[in-house]
């Protein structure tokens, strides 16, 4: 049974030139042309994928995209003619899988396509990870450090999630990127240092901790000081 997607996209040309494309690759495409039908479409739950477009009528994208994940994890990537670093860090702290600009390969999103499809399952883990008094349950999704809750974002989550399963080794902003995010983030890799900043005003800041560490040149690291 073919994968189905749902683009979200007013620009006609543009939704009818990727419908046929993701048709071509065996993807079953629904269209939708506003912010508003697309939500009611994609609150249907019968999308293994969604293509969001940031300005839509009747509802912007980024507040379908919030609307989405109230009650779904179904992979969603960002599609706009916006590129700063900030709007990239808003889409995704939002809940966006990834991003992408417009003008834009189809070869590229295609691949992006597959990585998104293929980096959805959710992390799961028998054990709590842990280290200098934070716990992390990979199941639940929580987070405590010394048994008081930290709340964080998804992203954040899963950022801390990696960085905790490489407990004691150095990892760079690329392989961050590659591993957090799902795909080469083509060069912006200080979004990690933001996601580091929201990590450490969370933990670091709060608990008056040196938690994430940082190497200079190489990346970051967590040490277990416990």
């Amino acid at each position: 049974m073919s994968q189905t997607i749902l683009i979200i996209e007013d620009e006609e040309k543009i939704a009818r030139f990727v419908e046929l494309e993701l048709g071509y690759e065996g993807y079953t495409v629904t269209k939708a042309f506003d912010g508003r039908t697309g939500l009611e479409l994609a609150e249907t739950g019968r999308f293994d994928l969604i293509l969001l477009d940031v300005m839509l009528p009747k509802l912007n994208g980024t507040e379908v995209l919030r609307r989405i994940r109230r009650t779904s994890a179904v992979p969603i990537i960002m599609l706009t003619a916006r590129d700063s670093v900030m709007d990239k860090v808003s889409g995704l702290d939002s809940g966006a899988n990834d991003y992408i600009t417009k003008p834009f390969a189809i070869e590229e999103l295609l691949a992006r396509i597959r990585n998104a499809l293929r980096n959805t399952a959710p992390l799961s883990s028998t054990e709590v990870l842990s280290a200098s008094g934070l716990e992390l349950d990979a199941d639940r999704r929580t987070v405590t450090m010394r048994g008081k809750p930290v709340d964080l974002t998804k992203r954040e989550f899963d950022l801390l999630h990696f960085l905790l399963k490489n407990k004691g080794i150095v990892l760079s902003r690329e392989s961050l990127l590659e591993n957090v995010w799902g795909f080469d983030f083509a060069g912006d890799t200080n979004a990690v240092d933001v996601y580091i900043r929201f990590l450490r005003g969370k933990i670091d800041e709060v608990f008056n901790v040196k938690f994430i560490h940082t190497v200079r040149g190489v990346g970051y690291v967590i040490k277990d000081d416990q």
